[in-house]
């Protein structure tokens, strides 16, 4: 098996969709400000260790969602404002320095019935799922999902992507079709693995996030707890001044 590229990671995503990913979050950061030219293809496709041709696929992504402008003779230019809309749109966390490219290794898979303590949503029992977060390869957070049992029989870890949402849309029908999140804090849980830089019991900045159905009926819960030292929580507002 070939091992992923640097800075990429081995995803159900393919290797151009990563690409992209990565560089429309570098957009919406600030760290691809706009007007600037990117290095020429053939040096970007080397130090990324992919073909050519994949990152000609993602830079084409971009362009057709107005983040890119490529002048031929000239080069690719970076046009912020365009949709950055993405696989992780909903996603909130990035690196310190900006992006990141998210990816999460499933430590457990479990149906059972709701903690008390949990805020009621969705009946009695639901799929929780533990997952260890990374960004660019780097590990960045701890989360705890509990999804209502309604949506599926049984789940396994070989089930489940990367991304929690494009799961839910294509194999389970299921469109978040918005969320909550609230900010706050609370102890790092027992389950963390060694990997996590915080032992359990330590106080850590927390997201409690309520997702809801397209049809409008609460589907999913998440607590999400986060290394500060190096990620952040973001939220990107937009108003249409026009």
């Amino acid at each position: 098996m070939i091992e992923p590229p640097s800075g990429l990671q081995a995803t159900p995503l393919p290797l151009w969709q990563q690409v992209a990913e990565t560089l429309i979050r570098d957009i919406a950061a600030g760290r691809l400000a706009d007007g600037v030219r990117l290095a020429p293809e053939r040096d970007m496709a080397a130090d990324m260790g992919i073909a050519v041709g994949t990152l000609r696929r993602a830079l084409s992504d971009l362009a057709a969602r107005g983040l890119l402008v490529r002048v031929q003779g000239s080069g690719n230019y970076v046009r912020a404002g365009g949709d950055t809309a993405s696989v992780y749109a909903l996603f909130r966390l990035e690196l310190v320095q900006g992006g990141g490219l998210p990816t999460a290794r499933v430590l457990s898979v479990d149906r059972a019935v709701k903690p008390a303590h949990l805020p009621a949503f969705g009946g009695v029992e639901g799929h929780r799922i533990r997952r260890l977060r990374l960004l660019s390869g780097h590990v960045a957070a701890l989360e705890e999902i509990w999804l209502a049992a309604r949506y599926a029989d049984h789940l396994t870890a070989d089930d489940l992507s990367d991304s929690l949402y494009l799961h839910y849309r294509n194999r389970l029908g299921l469109v978040m079709a918005r969320a909550e999140d609230r900010v706050g804090q609370g102890p790092v849980p027992s389950w963390a693995p060694p990997e996590f830089p915080h032992l359990p019991g330590t106080a850590l900045p927390e997201i409690l996030r309520f997702g809801w159905a397209q049809d409008g009926t609460p589907a999913e819960l998440s607590m999400t707890w986060y290394d500060p030292a190096t990620t952040r929580y973001v939220a990107r507002l937009r108003q249409d001044t026009t």
